[in-house]
């Protein structure tokens, strides 16, 4: 068989979503361009764990550079592509949004047109609930509109899924698009709450709780979100029969393109967050409320009857045993 593409291999979940397919004995060839938006040192650290391993090989290297993603393509013929680079985080983008156009849809735009070329067979792309945007029905479907977003880092991921559909019905390309909820766990992302609060609660230093504690996240376990992922990625999208112009359904198409939400279905209040934190570390947080940040939703809860359809699985890991592994991970990754 022919290696499997993951873009942003040095990443939070490309790195687990990597590990998981070298460990069913695929061959990976990861792809990422070490950006600084956070610690650089930690995803390195993630790549250490990857190297040597049988199967797998890396080139720095990033989506938005056509001509060197074109020549990969054309040299390793790839069939699976998982595309789990981006420019993430969305109070960033409030600052640099010229980082997500060229990462989020220049660098999208690219994969779409190398696998186009070189007869891939199934395109899986990050996407985010964030999507979701002003949509207050929940928990959030994949049949819902999500023409509302209300920060630029939405805007692109549902630009990639928009562009995503035009190459499936234009050039039968299978894509299949993954709207990730709050994802956590070991090796995780130095700007998302659980990393952060606990590098706080260690330190004793403050943690900023926004909107006085009152929001909710449908906080979803790595190793969950990599089960799901993977066995989409071996059901390319296909076109659905039944779809019909005069009542399209969101989710599915004509063409070979389907949304799935990655969620835990188990909303979870940010209070109730820390003090699960708090259990896990022994040690009570120091907490600073404070207003609604710009761009931020109130609350996120994924319907993921779809994916439990198509997949037979949806992720299941309680928080308490999450946050668990992860400050078990985190204590012994930074020696505190």
């Amino acid at each position: 068989m022919p290696p499997i593409l993951v873009t942003g291999v040095a990443g939070f979940i490309g790195f687990h979503l990597a590990a998981r397919l070298l460990d069913e004995g695929r061959e990976v060839v990861g792809i990422d361009n070490l950006s600084d938006y956070y610690d650089v040192g930690l995803k390195r650290a993630r790549l250490e764990q990857l190297r040597g391993r049988n199967g797998f090989s890396f080139e720095e290297l990033d989506i938005a550079d056509d001509a060197r993603l074109r020549a990969l393509f054309e040299t390793h013929h790839f069939e699976l592509v998982f595309n789990m680079a981006a420019q993430p985080g969305v109070r960033y983008s409030l600052v640099n949004p010229q980082a997500y156009v060229k990462s989020n849809i220049e660098g999208f735009v690219n994969l779409l047109e190398a696998c186009r070329h070189n007869a891939v067979k199934h395109l899986v792309f990050a996407s985010s609930s964030s999507v979701y945007g002003a949509v207050t029905a929940m928990p959030f479907s994949v049949h819902q509109n999500v023409d509302h977003p209300v920060s630029l880092y939405a805007a692109t991921k549902k630009a990639d899924e928009l562009l995503a559909h035009s190459y499936s019905h234009l050039f039968r390309l299978p894509t299949t698009g993954l709207r990730f909820f709050t994802v956590y766990g070991p090796w995780g992302r130095p700007d998302m709450a659980v990393f952060s609060f606990t590098k706080s609660i260690l330190a004793g230093e403050p943690i900023d709780v926004f909107n006085n504690g009152e929001m909710q996240r449908d906080f979803t376990y790595i190793d969950d979100i990599v089960e799901a992922v993977v066995r989409v990625g071996d059901r390319p999208a296909a076109p659905d029969a039944a779809w019909t112009g005069a009542d399209p359904d969101p989710a599915t198409s004509s063409a070979p393109y389907r949304i799935f939400n990655i969620g835990n279905h188990s909303p979870v209040k940010l209070m109730r967050l820390i003090e699960v934190l708090e259990e896990k570390i022994g040690k009570k947080a120091i907490k600073r409320m404070a207003p609604m940040q710009p761009g931020d939703v109130l609350a996120t809860y994924a319907d993921v009857d779809e994916l439990a359809r198509a997949v037979d699985f949806a992720p299941r890991t309680p928080i308490e045993t999450g946050i668990e592994r992860f400050v078990v991970w985190y204590r012994d990754f930074y020696r505190v």
